[in-house]
């Protein structure tokens, strides 16, 4: 299994739609000044966070039940500037939709910037022949406000193929979160 480069992420993105909409370069700046960056990376690609946002709350009382989510722990947002209460989080979803080769297997960690201010980034990795926007989930570790800006960069996805195919992919087993376009809540 090796990690792949920025040549073969702007190739696969080209070729096979695995990014779109997909930026080739760095991008840092728009016309109002400097952004969290994103776009391809050395060997990365750095994605972007889009204006849905699902804020927790515990003004129901809800207990956080994977097996039984409540839709009422949560407020629906779109706003280009998310506030994340302390000590709490927000899902999101990407701006870019993935299609993951079948030899391919995806990780996604934070960036710097955000992980420097107490936001950590969870992401589960992006298994073979997945395809779908990315459910993030945003965890304020901090006593203070924190801010997400949508339209910028949140986090790196990195892509490692392998020298064999796999045998049963993710596709394959018909996995429930398949295909999913915006904000995903959990399923069972």
């Amino acid at each position: 299994m090796s990690i792949k480069s920025d040549r073969w992420i702007r190739r696969m993105a080209s070729e096979h739609g695995m990014i779109e909409p997909f930026e080739p370069q760095q991008v840092r700046a728009n016309g109002g000044g400097r952004i969290v960056s994103y776009g391809t990376s050395s060997y990365g690609y750095d994605v972007r966070c889009a204006a849905d946002f699902k804020v927790f709350t515990n003004i129901n009382s809800a207990v956080v039940d994977p097996k039984r989510f409540d839709e009422s722990s949560f407020v629906d947002m779109t706003t280009n500037v998310c506030i994340i209460p302390p000590n709490s989080f927000v899902l999101a979803r990407t701006v870019e939709y993935f299609r993951i080769p079948r030899n391919v297997l995806t990780i996604c960690l934070g960036k710097s910037t955000y992980a420097r201010c107490g936001v950590i980034v969870n992401v589960t990795p992006l298994e073979p022949e997945w395809e779908g926007h990315v459910t993030l989930e945003f965890s304020n570790t901090t006593p203070l406000p924190a801010k997400i800006y949508a339209n910028e960069g949140v986090a790196q996805m990195v892509f490692f193929e392998s020298d064999e195919v796999c045998e049963t992919s993710y596709k394959d087993r018909g996995g429930k979160y398949q295909g999913q376009k915006g904000v995903t809540l959990p399923k069972t």
